[in-house]
């Protein structure tokens, strides 16, 4: 290839302006280049909460957007992950306090298959029985809130805080809480995919 053609082809390549969908308010999250629109396609941005919302106090929240449509020069995502901040979730361990997580796998009321990955922090030691009650209704909450909301919902629920304040106010009851946090939430499989996944096994 002559240099005239590698010249070419940089000068080929554009930029598109990321967006966030529409939950999060169509906000401009990072710039992608490329020199033919498919080839963004699939490209993940991060950001965090604070530079989305543009509040500090979401410095601890990390999210993750696919990118999913493109058109002129604008590059349009769907939301994949929500995660809370390796060190924060550090700070959040106090010696002599019990960590109860749990994993849940959920399917939305709109077919999207998410893992949702709550925490509780308690103020003190808790014993065995109690950590197995604590997990058992976060599990509960967390199936429960799939299996009544959109993905779009469960997402918001999350990012919002309500669905850690719905477990933390369950849970507090078993034995007392510090904190409750959703440390991640992923998506596994968008309908499509459910839909195929689903026929496959009928086919076996």
């Amino acid at each position: 290839m002559s240099d005239r053609s590698v010249s070419k082809q940089k000068q080929e390549k554009r930029w598109y302006t990321v967006l966030a969908p529409e939950q999060f308010d169509r906000a401009e999250i990072g710039q992608t280049v490329a020199a033919e629109p498919e080839q963004a396609l699939g490209r993940t941005i991060e950001t965090t909460l604070a530079d989305l919302r543009n509040d500090a106090s979401g410095n601890n929240t990390k999210l993750t957007f696919k990118i999913t449509e493109m058109a002129s020069d604008t590059a349009y995502t769907e939301f994949i992950k929500h995660e809370m901040t390796r060190d924060y979730l550090r700070s959040l361990v106090r010696r002599g306090s019990s960590k109860v997580a749990a994993y849940v796998t959920g399917l939305t009321t709109d077919d999207y298959r998410v893992q949702v990955q709550p925490v509780a922090l308690t103020t003190k030691s808790a014993d065995e029985s109690q950590e197995k009650a604590i997990r058992r209704t976060m599990i509960d909450i967390v199936e429960e809130a799939a299996a009544e909301r959109t993905f779009d919902n469960l997402a918001d629920s999350v990012v919002e805080g309500r669905l850690s304040s719905a477990i933390y106010n369950d849970a507090k009851t078993i034995y007392p809480l510090r904190r409750v946090e959703i440390q991640k939430m992923t998506l596994e499989a968008r309908p499509e995919e459910v839909a195929a996944e689903q026929e496959a096994s009928v086919d076996v």
